[in-house]
């Protein structure tokens, strides 16, 4: 089976569990940040919406080479982090179910100011850069959603938030 339809699965589920913590952002906490070295809450759920546009990224291009001043996009609403995941997440899985083994083997180059900073076989990348980094970012999230009492929605099983789900079985 070649490497993209093994991957896509995994994909597929990851991003469906990313979509439904996206979905718990609250409009009325975006500039929310637990620390002054944290993200804002706007920052990390757009930073999170915009993560699969790396596997774009690692399959066009040979080399990203990044340079000072770059300024992110932090959203405004729950509904614009919501499209702007949605879109990239569609891309990027269109991209990926075209890949060939022999082009997922290729490595892959990321540098900040023409210094070589990561070098990995495309797959590493977007399994390791794209969605190991949003899985990172979820629990992050889950965090920030916690500490403002909005509900966290399990991600591989039923949150803290969800237990009454098995209370209701046993009853």
């Amino acid at each position: 089976m070649p490497f993209s339809q093994t991957l896509l699965p995994e994909f597929d589920e990851e991003m469906r569990k990313t979509r439904k913590i996206l979905e718990r952002v609250p409009n009325d906490k975006l500039d929310y940040k637990p620390h002054e070295k944290s993200m804002t809450l706007g920052r990390l759920s757009t930073h999170i919406a915009e993560l699969p546009t790396w596997a774009v990224t690692a399959i066009d291009q040979d080399v990203l080479d990044m340079q000072p001043g770059y300024k992110p996009h932090i959203a405004t609403s729950q509904a614009e982090v919501l499209e702007i995941f949605d879109k990239n997440t569609a891309t990027a899985r269109e991209k990926i179910a075209g890949v060939t083994d022999e082009t997922w083997n290729q490595i892959w180059t990321f540098k900040f100011q023409g210094k070589t900073m990561m070098e990995l076989p495309r797959a590493a990348v977007v399994r390791n850069v794209v969605m190991n980094h949003i899985i990172h970012h979820r629990g992050q999230l889950s965090v920030y959603l916690r500490l403002n009492e909005v509900q966290v929605p399990g991600m591989y099983g039923p949150s803290a938030d969800e237990m009454g789900f098995f209370t209701a079985r046993n009853a």
